[in-house]
């Protein structure tokens, strides 16, 4: 209502704009400190994307609350089949997830009972597996579990059915944001645009390019971060707000390892989702996730991988001309310098007991090292 009336409505958090300790409190002195610290600049005003992005934001967030119901639901329905001795989440590698499984669950839920019955309702690969799956289905299931498992199978299907509308509503509530079309090459914009060889494509396709984020993905990022960088000055801005990055600790010389952020969760889980799907291309991103992940472990190779993602995501935004060229899984290993090269390869062989003296042609090492400006 404000933003209607024509005013500028600054988000602030209720952490800098506490009042001080001692100080009488009211409705009025409190509008008059708020006014005071507006006035000298010492409040800064949170990120509130336009109200376009914030519909499709709402699209989006509720589609995460239903995925969520539903892994609760599906939680729920795999507890009951542990209670009833049947193990087939044990041999399916997907779980209640594959419609193999689903498939066999509803058997059990209409009345069949005969394992091998319902082993031969397997698919694809499961097909292969049919001796174990009689064995995991042989079990104690009854009469009670079948209503109760049918009631969480109807549940899971009418929250499917909600999760792909919502995915639709937030699609076409981005299509309704002229900042996301694409341009032809004649030069005409709108939804429907920017398909055409050559031509520039919408904002989320353009995010999509990037290894392990998928189109949905990249609509969630939008939702969350809006299609301007307008209000994140740089990269870092950025990748400080999601809460990729620690909090600086530094007094005098000495330079602490600062607590992680806490940022905006449903923007950094995207990106870290497109870190795990990032890590299994041989990209780029692939192999510094790999190459973190040796030394440091995979969380922090996941954060990493994420960090970069955001980065990457920042620029296309930034410019919407700007299109995604992956660097390769060897454009790291390439530039590394050759004499630390040689000292790591010395010093593993000096720990595995070995001497060596180096008596390399010095002459076709510099013929071969690469020139650097």
């Amino acid at each position: 209502m404000l933003e209607s009336a024509g005013l500028a409505v600054q988000l602030v958090s209720a952490s800098q704009a506490k009042n001080l300790k001692g100080r009488p409190k009211t409705d009025r002195l409190d509008a008059m400190w708020l006014a005071r610290l507006t006035q000298q600049g010492m409040l800064r005003p949170s990120f509130v994307p336009p109200a376009a992005i914030r519909r499709v934001r709402d699209f989006t967030r509720a589609r995460t609350d239903l995925v969520a119901g539903r892994t609760r639901c599906l939680q729920r329905l795999e507890k009951l089949l542990e209670d009833a001795m049947i193990k087939v989440t044990a041999v399916a590698s997907d779980g209640l997830k594959a419609k193999s499984v689903a498939a066999m669950v509803a058997a059990l839920a209409a009345g069949e009972r005969d394992p091998r019955k319902l082993a031969d309702l397997a698919r694809g690969p499961l097909r292969g597996k049919r001796e174990a799956l009689a064995a995991a289905l042989d079990g104690m299931f009854d009469s009670h579990h079948g209503v109760i498992a049918g009631m969480l199978l109807d549940q899971a299907a009418f929250l499917d059915q909600r999760i792909a509308d919502m995915e639709n509503q937030a699609i076409a509530a981005l299509a309704q944001v002229p900042e996301s079309w694409g341009t032809d090459a004649t030069g005409e914009t709108g939804p429907g645009c920017g398909t055409s060889p050559g031509s520039p494509v919408l904002a989320a396709h353009r995010l999509a390019e990037i290894p392990g984020i998928s189109v949905w993905l990249a609509l969630v990022i939008i939702a969350e971060i809006g299609l301007t960088m307008a209000a994140f000055p740089t990269p870092a801005h950025l990748v400080s707000w999601l809460g990729l990055c620690r909090s600086a600790a530094q007094s005098g010389t000495r330079a602490g390892r600062g607590k992680p952020k806490k940022g905006n969760s449903y923007a950094r889980a995207a990106a870290g989702q497109a870190a795990i799907g990032a890590a299994r291309t041989a990209t780029f991103l692939g192999e510094r996730y790999s190459r973190i992940a040796r030394r440091r472990g995979k969380p922090i190779a996941q954060a990493a991988v994420a960090r970069s993602i955001m980065i990457i995501a920042w620029h296309l935004l930034n410019d919407p001309a700007a299109r995604y060229h992956d660097l390769g899984p060897d454009f790291y290993a390439s530039r590394v310098n050759r004499d630390k090269k040689i000292r790591n390869h010395i010093r593993g062989l000096h720990a595995l007991g070995v001497t060596v003296a180096i008596t390399g042609d010095e002459q076709a090492a510099q013929t071969h090292r690469p020139h650097r400006p």
